[in-house]
């Protein structure tokens, strides 16, 4: 099923209302949808590389969207709909000590997941299921989810389809290494 929701993804970067449909994609990734934006985003790109940005632009303002939704479930309907989503996931066994420890970090969590392969959705719930500031929440969110889309669009702007097996295969990799070294930084800095 999963697959088959993939291949359905990826086939719309073509349809004439692709911008609307990675739209969607992004909102609902942000919160229930198991298939990154990132999928539709890149053949979009690739196909009119002059819209890259408004491309980018479009998935960020969905994404941080979708992530409030996300919050509310988590702020909101957590029991009825936040849980269950996060047991699917196979979140739910470390939830309380998460919670407890969430709101310690919520800045860099929220920006870890938004911009490394980490299910941003889970931490959208986890924002309004432990009550993290929602100004500290959307401004994050806005900072992780651009970071991570318009990089993705810079690169395929200036390079084209040969940046697109770099982005998939490695760009989470990248982004990861990229947070621990901003993590690494702000700790030997604080140490002094």
């Amino acid at each position: 099923m999963l697959r088959r929701l993939y291949d359905w993804t990826l086939s719309m970067a073509g349809h004439r209302h692709a911008l609307w449909v990675l739209a969607a994609v992004a909102f609902v990734e942000s919160s229930v949808f198991p298939i990154p934006p990132d999928i539709l985003m890149i053949p979009m790109i690739l196909a009119a590389r002059h819209r890259a940005f408004l491309i980018a632009g479009i998935c960020t303002v969905s994404s941080v969207l979708g992530g409030m939704l996300g919050y509310g479930i988590g702020a909101l309907a957590f029991e009825q709909v936040g849980r269950p989503i996060l047991e699917s996931l196979g979140k739910a066994g470390a939830m309380q000590e998460f919670a407890t420890r969430f709101n310690d970090f919520g800045f860099w969590s929220v920006l870890v997941a938004g911009v490394t392969p980490f299910p941003y959705k889970v931490i959208t719930i986890m924002s309004g299921f432990t009550a993290m500031p929602l100004d500290t929440f959307v401004m994050t969110s806005i900072l992780a989810r651009g970071l991570r889309f318009f990089v993705v669009a810079a690169m395929l702007w200036r390079f084209g389809a040969p940046m697109r097996d770099l982005i998939e295969r490695r760009l989470g990799l990248m982004f990861t290494l990229f947070v621990v070294m901003l993590l690494g930084g702000f700790l030997i800095l604080r140490a002094f």
